[in-house]
Order: structure tokens, then C-alpha cells, then sequence
């Protein structure tokens, strides 16, 4: 068909009057116009004939019938401007189309042009997670980045998958990475809306960004977004690309991924999520910051309820399902609260690195917290500080319990989690106060002083350095039993200064202080800052028999695969207390508590040894006492170092008789041990006695070396086990070992001033004098006691009397004497010995020694 238009016709030309008509014929090389032809120009209804109203006889007539056209010599048809307009604008329509096209895939290719090479794109690995289990492998907190460790797409009920898709993605299961239907219905509600109402990603593309891309808001970050989308949709699964997402969302509350988010908001895990909690966690994702039932948790049910309604819209679930899954408005949120495991389960983090080094991948912890006994003490601590934090000007508390070798049951890092997480017991370090006193006693009892040495409490002054006891009063002569028992500083002090602080130090390392100490003679008092979780593990050898521990909390360390990473050890720093020195240690520690200054943490049929600390203006109050089964410390006070109205003999020893009769019940009553050297080999350098020198081996040209029965300083055979390589005894009946062999004490070790033996127990002195380990002293050397009042505690005198013959002391075989008891006034048969020996005032102190009537120590202390 011929189309012919005449210039008339163009767009933009104007109709001009109709001359002569136009013939048909043209003459050759003519310009040949388009034309329509006898069966063209078709018109709408309402449109007018071509050529105006000069067409027809005399410019007027009839106009055509509808649907025809008329034509004529000299007349032309006439295209209609409706339809010439329509052709250009879908002309210029595909033209912009082709030229947007070509703008879009420019920007693809250069945005596109800036990512790595398609073959190094790989989904990173996600950071690992750390959980951490109770002895009894309930779970005590995940630890890490992300707060929760990763679930798979089936092991999750399938309600949680769907609640997120009904939520945040519609078309997931259908769309091929990018959803241009959900754009376009994002971009329309916008529109209507004139504003941002949400956003336009789909799933895949939120996982392409947090995976691969930084949260900017800008052109070239959503289209590398959109292309990475549709690189993950090619190369992953529907479910592995969910799985993903699931697991790396951000849920709020530093909560990342749908485990972390469970145990957070409702205390379970992921897999046992109810629907109506499901639906929460999906309501969530718009805005974690806003919408999680922790900070807002009236948002929290509006969002659930969106997040049923939109299930059920989907067909994941009835409508009677969803209703039944909501929240009534009025009702709470009840979501998880952290406890003071999170204390426990940071201090486990921050001890990874030193036991597996970098974590590359899931592990999981087993620790030695005993569930029930951290709640009791969460519980005491929380309940006593509510009680008597107000009055006694007190806001903080802290625990620390372990087993007598070492191994952490419960912790209390303070009084609220989620108020504070700073840890009181750990990190924080007080002036334990007299709580330190035990190792000043105990460098005393190892130059050679026992419980019953007489000591001066009275004020003196060395090197400018004058201490008080706390009361203000002063009791005059009392032993070293009292002088612990009740707390007396000035006897403290005393025996710091004889003893020298070094050796105070000395002994406080040897026992498990680990912070860094000087020595000055106010270190007595407790003046230098621990840690309540080192001060409890330092009193364990106390409890134990004499060994030392190192506190521990983590047993063994695996990967989630089942390999085990690392697994906790028995080994120790060995025994620390001789067994004579821990004998008295425990005499004053459990006088102590039996009518000093720790009687309120008396537990019954229990044996309780402990020491109460009160810090300078009562800043710190503290107990840390022991059984044979277990040792535990309380400290008490204010973060800001503020003074208090505590002592550490009554709030913290309540704390402390609380939570012990609730750790200890069920268990067998038992005595603490004071341990002894049964059992153990010594080993000591041969002494020639004819000439006291030591005798030279003539194969080695060593001294020749013994080992002795430490408890009986008797020589004994011995072999090498080729097992062990221990040194053990052998029976000389039979030539073997003997069954649960003596162990060897290790040699080369410092003597002790009371026994001649070093921790080890080495039974020689210094001049190569066999020592005997019961009784410190020269074998074959008599040892008698100091006969003591039982009213007063004190020495009783000897007096002359002249009178008979001295009847024998069975146990010595030394004639007795007789004394007068200055509380009843009578005579009595004593085994002899000398004066008891008595501390020295200081060279600097020029004081004389006060002697006074005997009296009670009440009375002297009050004045009774």
C-alpha cells in the first residue's frame, strides 16, 4: 500500500488553501511524497475530512459517510495530530528506553568494573563463636562477635524461615535475586506516600551486602549489591542463601544471627523457638535498634502481630494460628535477663587466647561452674546488699567460690550484669585488709613462733610509721592465737617488722598472690591491692593440706566438630605449707571464727577456718573462709571507693555462712586437713660422723645423697620408676615398690626457720643436722610445752615451791614442776620447759614492755 503525505501534513506545517489540484503524474526525478493510497485516511469518530473547508462543492456539502473516504482530483488525504503525536511519543519513548537501557549498563559495567574478579568472590567465613557450659553442660552464655553460634535452615522449625521470608521478602522462593515487582510496588507506595516508607532489598541482596559491601546508602553500593545478589542466586541454594541470612543478621541488643537472638530475648535456643517468638524475631529486622522487646517492647508486639498477619496472608500459617500466637498489648514481654554468669563467661573469653591462641572456628567450653551454686550466690549477694546496702552505705558485692584445689564453682562479678559488666571479683583490685594478715602469721610461724608466743599490743612508732587498731584500745600481752583471732594490728605490724615484709611477700606469692607487692611493713595491714579471685585461691592451701592451687575454670576447650583443643591438668605448684607450720595456721584461723572476729560464719558440725578484712574508713569489707571441701570470699563496697559503715565480720560473713550452707548441703561432714609428711621420701646429703663433713661419691664427685622416710627421718631404699622417672621407695621385704609408692619431695629448696625443712620437707639443717619432721626439732632432742591456762590463754608461771619429789611427765619423761593457776589461785603439777618466747618491741621503739595482771582478753579489749 502507497502512503502519501503532503507537506501540509508534517508536524508543525501549517494548512494552507487549496490551489490548483496536484496531478497525479510527476515528472521524472520529482520528490515522491508517501501517500495513503485510494483505500487510506481512516478516521475516529468526530474527525474531520482532510483538505478544510474549502473541500466539496462550494467548500461545503455532506462530509463522508463513516468509515470512508472521500477522494478527488486536486485532494489529499490528511493525517489526524492525535494520531502523529502517539507515534512520536512512543517513538521518543523507545528512543529514551534504548538510551536509559544503555545508561543502565553503563553504570552496571563501571560500578561492576570496580568489584574483584567473579572467580575470587567466595562468602567469608563467619566469626566464630565460643560457648560456654556449665560442669553439668548447660549452657552458661556464647561469647564472640556475634553472641551465638551458627543453625542450620533444618534444624530450625519451619515457622522461623517462614515468619523472616513473610516478613522481609515476599518472593524469595521465586525471584531470581533482585524483585523488580517489589520495586516497583516499593517505588508506587513511595510515591503515593511522598516519602521513604521501606526499603526495596530482597533477602539475597541484604546478604550480599553484609557480606561483601559497607552499609553506605549510595547508587554505586546498591547496584555492586544487586550484582552480587544475582551471583549468590546462581551459585547457592534458596535455603543455603536463607541459612546465611539467618545466621547474620544484625537482631539487636548485640545480638547477630537467629541463635544469639533467641538466647538474648527469651533464654532458648533458635530450634526451640515458639511461633509467637518467631514472629517477634522477624518483626525485629526493620529496625533492631527500635523494635526489639528490650527497649521497646510495645513495638515489639506490634511488630509480631504484622509479622502473624502476614504469615497467615502467605498461607504459613491459619489465622486462628496467628491469632492464638499474639501478645495481648497489655501483657509484658518477658525476655531474658543476664545473670552473673555473663561475668563468668566474659572472664572465659578473655582467657581463650591464652589457651588455644586465635579462634578460627566455633568452640565449645566446658567449665567448672556449678550451675545452682552460681544462682545461690547471685541470689545472696543480691538479696544482702538490697538489705543492708542502704543503711551501711554499701552498693556492690562480690564471690568467688572454688573447690580446695582450685577449681572455680560460682563467681559474682557484682550486683547487676546488665547494669555494670565490669567484673568485682576479677578485674577489680581492693585493700584486702586484714584478710592479708594469714601470711604475715604465717612468715612467723616459719622463723619459729607458734600460736602461744606472747606478743605486746600496745602503740609504737618505726621509721615514722605508727599503727592503730581500729577500736582505739589496746590489750596489752597476748598471743598470737588472740592477736589474729581478733584482729589486733599493732601485733600484725610487729611481726611484719621481725619477720621482714620480704618474707611476708615471699610467703603471699608462695600461696598464689600474683599482683605486685612492696615491701614496706604496712603491707601487714593489708594496704596493697589484690584480687578477690587470687586472695581466695591463697587461702586453699589452708583448707587442702598445705598444697597450692591455681585457680581454674575451664576443663577442656573443643571444636564444634568434637577435637579437643586443650584439656585442663592436675599439676600444681606442689605443697607450700610445711605440715607443722599449717597446724598452727589452722589453730589461729579457726579460732578465728570460732570467737574472734568471723564468728557469724560458723556453719554447725563444719570445721571453718577464716580471717575478716575491713580496709582503712571501711572501704572495703571483706571474709574469705575455708572448709575441707571448699573456700570461699566475699568482698563489699562502692565502686568509687567511698567509705561504709561494713566490717568484714558481719555483712560479708553472713554472705559468706549463707551461700556455704546451701553449697555444702548434702555433702559428708569432714575435718579440715592439716596434712603431714607421711608417705613422702626427703632427700639429704650423707654426713660422715666421725668427722661432720659431707661424704663425696667417688664415681661422681658429688655429694652423696639419701632419702629418708620423711616422716620418720629414717633412711629407705630406693629405685628409679622407668615409668615416671619418680624416685620411690621399695619394700625390703619384697624388693618392689611399694603399692601407692612414697613420693619424693624435691631437694634444693630454702630451709624453714621452724622445721629445718624446706617446702619439700629436706631433713637436714643448715650444719647437716637430721632434723625430725614431727617435731622440727634435732632428733633424739626432747620437746616440751608451755602449760597454758584455759580461762585466759596465757602461760601459766612457774613457781618455786621446794616442796617433794617432782612427779615424771609420761609423755616426755622429764620431771614436772609446779606452778600456780592465777585463776584459781591453786597449785599444779606442769611439764617443765622455758619461758615462752615473746616478741621484741622494734630497735626504733623505745618502749618498755608493759607487764600487767593476766586478765581475759575481753577484759583487757573492753575493759571489763
Amino acid at each position: 500500500m502507497d502512503f502519501r503525505i503532503s507537506a501540509d501534513d508534517r508536524v508543525g506545517a501549517q494548512p494552507k488553501k487549496p490551489s490548483k489540484p496536484r496531478a497525479e503524474s510527476r515528472s521524472k526525478g520529482a520528490r515522491v511524497e508517501p501517500s495513503m493510497g485510494k483505500s487510506a485516511g481512516i478516521f475516529s469518530s468526530g474527525e474531520r475530512p482532510v483538505g478544510g473547508a474549502g473541500s466539496g462543492p462550494k467548500g461545503g456539502g455532506k462530509p463522508p459517510r463513516r468509515g470512508k473516504a472521500t477522494t478527488g482530483r486536486g485532494r489529499k488525504p490528511r493525517k489526524s495530530r492525535s494520531g502523529g503525536f502517539l507515534m512520536g511519543l512512543l517513538w521518543w519513548g523507545f528512543v529514551a528506553c534504548l538510551w536509559g537501557g544503555i545508561a543502565v549498563a553503563g553504570i552496571i559495567v563501571y560500578y561492576g568494573a570496580q568489584l574483584p574478579s567473579s572467580n575470587t568472590w567466595a562468602v567469608p567465613d563467619r566469626p566464630p563463636n565460643i560457648r560456654i557450659l556449665a560442669a553439668d553442660g548447660s549452657l552458661i552464655s556464647n561469647r564472640g562477635k556475634t553472641g551465638g553460634e551458627a543453625v542450620t535452615y533444618r534444624e530450625l522449625p519451619y515457622y522461623v524461615p517462614a515468619a523472616i521470608i513473610a516478613s522481609e521478602d515476599r518472593r524469595f522462593m521465586s525471584h531470581f535475586g533482585v524483585d523488580p515487582i517489589g520495586m516497583a510496588s516499593v517505588a508506587l507506595e513511595m510515591i503515593k506516600a511522598r516519602g521513604v516508607t521501606r526499603g526495596a532489598s530482597t533477602i539475597t541482596q541484604q546478604v550480599a551486602k553484609n557480606l561483601f559491601l559497607t552499609p553506605d546508602q549510595t547508587l554505586g553500593r546498591k547496584v555492586q549489591e544487586a550484582i552480587l545478589a544475582i551471583w549468590l542466586e546462581q551459585n547457592y541454594t534458596k535455603e543455603e542463601i536463607l541459612e546465611l541470612y539467618m545466621n547474620r543478621v544484625y537482631f539487636g541488643a548485640g545480638a547477630t544471627g537467629i541463635e544469639a537472638a533467641a538466647q538474648t530475648y527469651f533464654g532458648v535456643s533458635a530450634r526451640n523457638l515458639a511461633l509467637g517468638q518467631a514472629a517477634m524475631l522477624a518483626g525485629i529486622l526493620p529496625a533492631p535498634s527500635a523494635y526489639n522487646p528490650k527497649s521497646s517492647p510495645e513495638k515489639a508486639i506490634q511488630r509480631q502481630r504484622l509479622s502473624l498477619n502476614a504469615m497467615a496472608e502467605e498461607g504459613y500459617i491459619t489465622p486462628e494460628e496467628a491469632a492464638a500466637a499474639q501478645i495481648d498489648p497489655d501483657q509484658s514481654v518477658r525476655t531474658r535477663v543476664a545473670g552473673s554468669e555473663s561475668y563468668v563467661a566474659d572472664w572465659v573469653e578473655s582467657l581463650m587466647t591464652a589457651y588455644i591462641g586465635d579462634i578460627e572456628s566455633d568452640v565449645v567450653v566446658q567449665t567448672t561452674i556449678d550451675y545452682k551454686m552460681q544462682k545461690d550466690a547471685e541470689f545472696i549477694v543480691r538479696e544482702q546488699v538490697a538489705a543492708e546496702g542502704a543503711k551501711r552505705g554499701f552498693s556492690q558485692g562480690a564471690l568467688v567460690a572454688m573447690d580446695v584445689d582450685g577449681k572455680v564453682r560460682a563467681m559474682v562479678g557484682g550486683v547487676d550484669y546488665q547494669a555494670s559488666q565490669y567484673n568485682r571479683a576479677v578485674t577489680a583490685k581492693r585493700q584486702p585488709g586484714s584478710t592479708f594478715k594469714p601470711f604475715v602469721y604465717m612468715a612467723a610461724m616459719e622463723k619459729g613462733y607458734t600460736p602461744d608466743t606472747l606478743a605486746e599490743d600496745a602503740q609504737f612508732d618505726y621509721n615514722g610509721w605508727s599503727p592503730r587498731n581500729a577500736s582505739g584500745k589496746y590489750a596489752g600481752t597476748v598471743t598470737l592465737r588472740q592477736g589474729l583471732a581478733y584482729s589486733i594490728n599493732t601485733i600484725a605490724a610487729r611481726l611484719a617488722i621481725d619477720v621482714t615484709p620480704q618474707a611476708v611477700i615471699d610467703v603471699a606469692t608462695r600461696m598464689g598472690i600474683s599482683s605486685p607487692l612492696i615491701a614496706v611493713p604496712s603491707i601487714a595491714l593489708g594496704t596493697q591491692e589484690v584480687n578477690l579471685l587470687e586472695l581466695t585461691s591463697a587461702y586453699a592451701p589452708f583448707a587442702n593440706g598445705g598444697m597450692g592451687v591455681i585457680p581454674n575454670v575451664i576443663t577442656r576447650i573443643e571444636s564444634k566438630a568434637g577435637d579437643v583443643l586443650y584439656e585442663a591438668s592436675d599439676a600444681g605448684p606442689g605443697r607450700v605449707i610445711a605440715p607443722d607450720v599449717l597446724a598452727k595456721m589452722d589453730d589461729m584461723l579457726r579460732t578465728a571464727v570460732e570467737v574472734g572476729t568471723g564468728k557469724r560464719a560458723n556453719l554447725g558440725d563444719w570445721q571453718v577456718g577464716g580471717k575478716t578484712g575491713t580496709s582503712q574508713n571501711a572501704r572495703d569489707a571483706l571474709f574469705v573462709g575455708y572448709t575441707a571441701a571448699m573456700v570461699t570470699g566475699v568482698w563489699l563496697g562502692n565502686d568509687d571507693d567511698t567509705k561504709t559503715t561494713l566490717s568484714g565480720g558481719n555483712v560479708p560473713a553472713t554472705i559468706w555462712s549463707q551461700f556455704m550452707t546451701k553449697a555444702l548441703q548434702g555433702q559428708p561432714v569432714a575435718p579440715i586437713p592439716v596434712g603431714s609428711y607421711e608417705g613422702q621420701l626427703a632427700s639429704q646429703q650423707v654426713i660422715d660422723p666421725s668427722t661432720g663433713q659431707v661424704v663425696i661419691d667417688p664415681n661422681t664427685g658429688q655429694p652423696l645423697v639419701q632419702y629418708v622416710d620423711a616422716a620418720t627421718g629414717l633412711p629407705v631404699q630406693t629405685m628409679t620408676d622407668p615409668a615416671t622417672g619418680q624416685v620411690v621407695q621399695i619394700d625390703p621385704a619384697t624388693g618392689q615398690p611399694l603399692a601407692g609408692g612414697a613420693q619424693p619431695i624435691q631437694s634444693g629448696e630454702a630451709l624453714a626457720p621452724a622445721t629445718g625443712l624446706p617446702e619439700g620437707g629436706l631433713i637436714v639443717d643448715a650444719n647437716g643436722v637430721q632434723i625430725d619432721p614431727a617435731t622440727g626439732m634435732p632428733v633424739g632432742q626432747v620437746v616440751t610445752e608451755q602449760a597454758i591456762d584455759p580461762v585466759t590463754g596465757f602461760p601459766l608461771q612457774p613457781q618455786s615451791n621446794g616442796v617433794g619429789q617432782a612427779p615424771i611427765d609420761p609423755a616426755t619423761g622429764q620431771p614436772m614442776i609446779l606452778v600456780v593457776d592465777p585463776a584459781t589461785g591453786q597449785q599444779v603439777w606442769v611439764p617443765s620447759a622455758p619461758a615462752a618466747q615473746q616478741i621484741q618491741p622494734p630497735a626504733a621503739v623505745n618502749q618498755p614492755v608493759q607487764v600487767k595482771k593476766p586478765r581475759t582478753l575481753m577484759d583487757l579489749m573492753f575493759g571489763g
